[in-house]
């Protein structure tokens, strides 16, 4: 996932552009500091000092400039009320005994039975938009629920769908990255068509919320991760409603077997959904930083530090508000050997150090660390390999002749 701008840069600067321009250099001083000493956590392989691992790793920082170069910077009444409602939040949270018992924030759906489907599609490729009406609403006591709920387009929930026809099929659920979420960039970011036609499964990718068709702002994905702490809880917890509900509508049409696989932000709720539902296949976790307040305090370099401690942004609180829609508060119900993760070595958006909790908390399952980047992570055929695996070794899909390698070399 790209991390979004740290929610209260602007405090105490001259002007914005002023602040931009801080962060931006700022930024870049803070992570050479970080590559050389950070220390490598236990069971995590050294990255080679390769040429390729450099131009990787550089496709990284281009991706994160240009998000803090063009982030939209919060007033300083939109502060005051993050912090508010996050203290706020946790006094019902505790009270209601959430915090101790975070499954019980995520009440069951309702199955989804009759969903839009129609045609669709873009030159040379042809596709299937599902559609329904989310019905997710956060509970009535929760700080934020109103802005949430005013969020119009976010209340459609769509899902770019690719089925074969036929006798029915195993499924399965691809989850996408931040900022992303439009038809073309998630089927392409998946390789769906490939997947399908190669493992003869069904593909289908759900939009997350305030993304592609749901969006609220200028950008796909505005408004979910930008410091706003409650609308990134309503934006988990509204994530795994709906794929709960197509996950049921999915088990209704004749083949159960269901694989989940999701990149950056998609691997985060790939770990949170399989804390919920224990009935799938298998889960594939690619690229994730399942710590939303230790990735932003990561990337956040000294000087945006001093401006979020002058502006009172409590991390603590805001982390244990979040644990509720944390997968790293929250047992796994997918068997171990049905997990699957892979990391790069040289990611500098979700390092290795923000992978290795959710690959501790899962029991330390099959893991490829790769010498990649978060970027690169889409064509890197040592991760097309593990995906070939993952689906082959629980049974979503058969056996084929090719190994993973060639299997990867069709794709390209």
């Amino acid at each position: 996932m790209t991390p979004a701008l740290p929610s209260v840069l602007a405090t105490g600067a001259d002007s914005p552009a002023t602040v931009r321009a801080l962060y931006v250099l700022s930024l870049f001083a803070h992570r050479l500091r970080r590559l050389w000493l950070t220390a490598r956590p236990e069971g995590v392989p050294a990255p080679s000092r390769s040429l390729a691992l450099t131009g990787k790793r550089l496709l990284d920082e281009i991706a994160l400039a240009s998000v803090a170069a063009f982030a939209d910077l919060p007033s300083d009444e939109d502060r005051a009320r993050v912090n508010q409602e996050v203290h706020a939040a946790l006094e019902v949270f505790e009270r209601e005994g959430w915090l101790d018992r975070p499954e019980s924030y995520h009440l069951a759906p309702p199955a989804l039975e009759s969903p839009a489907i129609r045609s669709a599609g873009f030159p040379g490729f042809r596709y299937e938009h599902l559609s329904f009406e989310s019905g997710y609403q956060p509970p009535a006591a929760v700080p934020g629920r109103e802005r949430w709920l005013g969020y119009a387009p976010n209340r459609m929930a769509h899902a770019w769908m690719l089925r074969h026809g036929g006798e029915p099929r195993p499924w399965l659920l691809c989850l996408h990255p931040y900022q992303t979420g439009t038809a073309f960039l998630t089927l392409q970011s998946f390789r769906a068509q490939w997947l399908g036609e190669r493992f003869g499964l069904n593909i289908l990718c759900p939009v997350l919320p305030l993304h592609g068709p749901r969006k609220v702002g200028p950008k796909s994905g505005d408004g979910l991760l930008t410091g706003d702490t409650l609308n990134t809880l309503h934006g988990m917890a509204q994530a795994v409603w709906d794929l709960r509900r197509l996950l049921s509508w999915m088990r209704a049409q004749g083949d159960r077997r269901i694989g989940v696989f999701g990149l950056s932000l998609g691997g985060y709720l790939t770990a949170l959904l399989a804390a919920l539902d224990g009935d799938l296949a298998c889960v594939i976790a690619g690229v994730p930083a399942t710590d939303f307040v230790a990735l932003e305090e990561w990337h956040a370099p000294p000087f945006a530090r001093r401006i979020a401690a002058r502006a009172g942004t409590d991390w603590e609180a805001a982390r244990k508000l979040l644990s509720v829609v944390s997968p790293l508060a929250l047992a796994p119900l997918v068997p171990r050997e049905r997990r699957f993760m892979f990391a790069g070595l040289g990611d500098q958006l979700a390092p290795p150090a923000l992978v290795h909790p959710l690959w501790r908390q899962w029991r330390e399952p099959r893991i490829l660390w790769f010498d990649g980047g978060h970027i690169s992570s889409r064509w890197e055929a040592s991760v097309s390999a593990l995906v070939s695996e993952a689906l082959i070794t629980t049974g979503l899909a058969a056996p084929t002749d090719l190994s993973p390698a060639l299997a990867d070399s069709e794709a390209q």
